[in-house]
């Protein structure tokens, strides 16, 4: 077929399935152009439909009126709307959040509306019809959409092309309707003797809800629901339930306990062939719905086809703008999926902030975005973070921290970063300004860089150490001016570089090899090269030598104490050298130091132990960690809570949680906020306060992550290096000058914004 498109071009057009996503593109593309000949083949009868409702956004709906507003008029006259969402805490307590503005309707309405569309704009619509291949179809088509779902044929014929993944998740869940009419959207949890269960529901007509009971696999097949069938399942379900159901029975439609897939794909089309709604990507229901995004990829689809050259650069054009939409909303749905797997971590929060941490699982909804849409839900929730006698509306980031002795006036922390300035290891005028600047900032706590406890321990020749008096002496006058000039606390970070050392500057090439003459020789638990055929290939460390290093750390430690740091951080992370005994891509010992997690930890731990020993009681102590490798084999969420754990027991105060670094082949999953789950993971299961870091860059964030209980301070390296005075900036786009924040006499005329003619 030619597949040239012109403005007066008719196509032919196949449509392979006959969900709401597949209709709906068949009438777009008729009405758009009455020429094109469409047809769609639907394997099941025009009636055929599973689930109940269906959820669409005002960004859907407004994009469905623009498009089509007979079909939208049509849809609109029977929406189910709502504005609250209920969540509902196993002792019985309600938190409502309103201002939502959800619209749903039956999933069998949709289908009817959209298939009465179809037939009266002149679509071929063949139900209890096997479509044929999509290959076979593309030789006497113009276009194939495949919108055949997550089990789409399609997708598996063309394997090789589409390059699908399909990541299968740890709950089940079962799709159940009710006529009980919910007023708002309801989440119930619900504690039972074999584990956590929660249900959620939502109205989607004047008659009848949708209800979803999802749970924990282990805890479905402890509760013997993996042996009943569809109606033995509605009953144990009406039972657990029976009090958010009020007496109401429940229904099912060919129900069955399913387990989430996400799908993704590295390719959406070939050639004249596109995938499009749950055969091309799949989010958890948690977020919305899988009809939403199939209908918002119609509406795309159909409007990349006009002026397109052709099928194919059509296409191309679609998925470009097409994907980046799907797949942040599948990074917030894999957060939303991921916070329900883990409920029961939060149920020992307090019930405010559980309601809360639930409405801000995926990051879509936030602090500022929820004050918004409910500023009194909001404002009730800071009065009871802040805590008696706080100022009303105090932000979460400007309440004070205490560890140990310390009191931190805010949980803004400035991040350590190398700056690969020194010389000689010491530290001079450019570390000064770089601290103090941040320190007057604004900042609760500044950490400086890891500094290295000897010359061979560095990272670089332009590291800073901690092995000398020269070197405790330029600290000190660093501590000095931050005591002196702020009310920021500073901290001591202190590492070894292992087998990341003698390497070149960061802007010289960032883990590149310096010349022979210049290096040093490198150590680690293994002899096991960073980057494997580039550089050295590092010496396995004896017994003798862990103890020269063991107490090379607790000199530096003490050399910290009277330089007078309120805080010292121990250096796990980032693949340096305790972060490589940690790991087993890195560690492969056989002796006490190597093999299971427990030996791993030994001379880490060890190492804390003789700083403990030597830092001043009243002040704290913490320890970053890389809490997943980012490589198959390495450490995951559960082996960094066991090393979190190990350091709490032997006194660390706070765990400083960051990600990866530790092999060169790694696979982060980048994205906003990317690394803080795992710290919402550590301080949530261990109980110990938690630094979060990665790709944290708003005010609005900082104050999510602490009011949800997901982090106690916030650290963040690149917005400090954009604007040393970040803090002060956040409180000032607040419109917050209480306690947290004090800027500095000589800068407090900058403190609020300049007016035109005002003398300055």
């Amino acid at each position: 077929m030619c597949s040239e498109l012109t403005r007066e071009a008719a196509l032919r057009i196949a449509v392979i399935g006959g969900g709401p996503g597949g209709l709906y593109f068949a009438a777009l593309a008729k009405r758009q152009d009455p020429g094109h000949e469409v047809t769609v083949w639907e394997r099941n009868a025009a009636g055929d439909t599973f689930g109940f409702g269906v959820v669409l956004s005002d960004e859907t709906l407004g994009g469905i009126e623009e498009a089509d507003p007979e079909l939208y008029t049509e849809l609109a006259a029977g929406f189910a709307r709502w504005d609250d969402i209920d969540v509902h805490l196993p002792d019985g307590r309600v938190f409502t959040s309103g201002g939502h503005g959800f619209a749903a309707t039956s999933r069998r309405r949709l289908l009817d509306t959209l298939q009465a569309r179809c037939r009266a704009l002149g679509v071929d619509l063949r139900f209890r019809t096997e479509a044929p291949p999509a290959a076979e179809l593309a030789r006497t088509h113009d276009l194939v959409v495949a919108a055949d779902g997550v089990r789409s044929r399609t997708r598996t014929a063309g394997a090789e092309v589409y390059r699908p993944t399909l990541d299968t998740r740890r709950c089940r869940y079962i799709w159940l309707g009710t006529d009980l009419v919910f007023d708002a959207f309801q989440f119930h949890v619900l504690r039972t003797e074999h584990g956590v269960m929660q249900l959620h529901g939502y109205p989607y007509s004047a008659d009848g809800s949708t209800v979803i009971v999802e749970m924990r696999e282990d805890v479905w097949r402890r509760a013997g629901l993996d042996l009943l069938d569809e109606q033995q399942s509605i009953a144990a379900c009406e039972k657990l339930f029976a009090d958010a159901l009020g007496g109401h029975a429940l229904r099912g439609n060919d129900s069955r306990w399913i387990a989430f897939a996400t799908v993704r794909n590295a390719v959406w089309h070939d050639g004249t062939t596109v995938l499009l709604g749950d055969a091309a990507h799949t989010a958890h229901f948690s977020i919305g719905s899988g009809t939403k995004l199939a209908m918002e990829d119609a509406l795309a689809l159909a409007a990349s086809l006009p002026g397109a050259a052709s099928v194919s650069e059509a296409l191309t054009a679609y998925e470009t703008e097409r994907r980046p939409v799907v797949e942040s909303t599948q990074r917030a749905a894999q957060a939303s999926l991921e916070w329900f797997e883990n409920l029961d971590q939060y149920l020992e929060q307090p019930g405010w902030q559980f309601a809360f941490n639930l409405l801000t699982r995926s990051r879509r909804i936030t602090y500022d975005n929820l004050r918004l849409r409910d500023p009194g839900y909001v404002a009730a929730l800071e009065t009871e973070f802040a805590g008696p006698g706080a100022p009303t509306g105090t932000p979460p980031m400007f309440t004070p921290f205490r560890l140990r002795g310390l009191t931190l006036r805010n949980r803004v922390v400035v991040s350590p970063m190398d700056m690969y300035s020194a010389e000689d290891g010491l530290p001079n005028d450019f570390h000064l300004v770089h601290l103090g600047a941040r320190a007057l900032g604004g900042a609760g706590l500044v950490m400086t860089e890891m500094v290295c406890v000897a010359p061979e321990a560095r990272i670089t020749l332009g590291c800073t150490g901690l092995w000398s008096d020269e070197q405790q002496a330029a600290w000190g006058r660093i501590v000095d001016f931050v005591h002196g000039s702020s009310g920021a606390a500073i901290g001591l970070q202190l590492g070894h570089a292992g087998r990341k050392g003698a390497t070149r500057l960061m802007w010289e090439g960032m883990d590149d090899p310096l010349d022979q003459a210049d290096a040093w020789p490198v150590v680690a638990p293994s002899p096991l090269a960073y980057r494997p055929g580039l550089g050295q290939v590092p010496s396995e460390l004896t017994p003798a030598r862990l103890g020269e290093l063991r107490e090379q750390f607790a000199a530096a430690a003490r050399r910290g104490a009277a330089a007078g740091f309120d805080l010292l951080e121990l250096h796990c992370a980032h693949g340096y050298l305790l972060s490589s005994f940690l790991s087993p891509l890195t560690n492969h010992r056989t002796d006490a130091y190597g093999g299971s997690l427990e030996a791993r930890l030994r001379w880490p731990l060890e190492v804390f132990d003789a700083m403990r020993e030597v830092w001043p009681e009243d002040r704290p102590m913490t320890v970053r960690v890389s809490a997943t490798d980012w490589a198959a084999g390495g450490n995951e969420v559960d082996d960094a809570v066991a090393i979190a754990a190990a350091f709490t027991a032997h006194g660390a105060d706070a765990i400083d949680v960051s990600t990866g670094q530790v092999v060169s082949d790694e696979r982060p999953a980048y994205g906003r906020s990317y690394q803080t789950p795992f710290a919402d993971a550590i301080r949530n299961r261990v109980r110990v306060p938690v630094v979060a870091v990665g790709a944290v860059s708003s005010w609005d964030d900082v104050n999510s992550l602490i009011l949800a209980g997901r982090a106690d301070l916030v650290a963040l390296g690149r917005p400090h290096l954009y604007d040393p005075a970040w803090t002060l900036h956040a409180a000032a786009e607040q419109e917050w000058s209480g306690p947290g924040v004090d800027w500095p006499l000589p800068y407090r005329a900058g403190s609020r914004r300049p007016q035109t003619g005002r003398k300055q």
